[in-house]
């Protein structure tokens, strides 16, 4: 039985030509099993295919007087109502229709300062950003439903 918080959706979904920069908002995105977001620089045969953001935290950057958006701390995918740092590595996302992720990493080390750093003045990707790879492609949109479908451990 799948458990998710209410009204976990999707808020805005952004793409790069480049890494280390801030990403565009889009109509839509594509996942691709093995490879990640179609179109964007970080797409590959790696464990993070795809990165999510809480629009809380980009909120809380907000708040502290910076002028960010969707997509200025370089995710993917911006998400409401779901707690992301506080899901364990091994969760499985559904996201949308038929995209299913499942969560590689917490957080991520930055070695160097990158353009999202010196444009927003502070990342919030180390501390609350997550990664993921793609288990089952799909098309990926803003207002898209989001729901947990297996913690790890469960057999199901």
């Amino acid at each position: 039985m799948s458990e998710s918080p209410e009204k976990a959706r999707i808020v805005a979904v952004c793409v790069s030509k480049h890494k280390g920069t801030t990403k565009t908002p889009v109509t839509f995105i594509d996942l691709a099993v093995g490879h990640g977001v179609s179109g964007d620089a970080h797409a590959g045969d790696w464990h993070r295919q795809l990165s999510l953001l809480g629009v809380e935290s980009i909120e809380r950057m907000r708040q502290k007087g910076l002028d960010v958006q969707p997509g200025s701390f370089a995710e993917n995918v911006t998400t409401a109502g779901i707690d992301l740092p506080a899901l364990p590595v091994g969760t499985r996302l559904r996201l949308g229709r038929s995209a299913v992720v499942e969560i590689t990493q917490i957080g991520k080390e930055c070695h160097t300062r990158c353009a999202v750093y010196y444009k927003a003045g502070d990342c919030v990707m180390p501390r609350e950003g997550i990664f993921a790879r793609i288990l089952e492609e799909g098309r990926v949109e803003a207002g898209d439903l989001i729901e947990i479908i297996r913690f790890p451990g469960d057999r199901s």
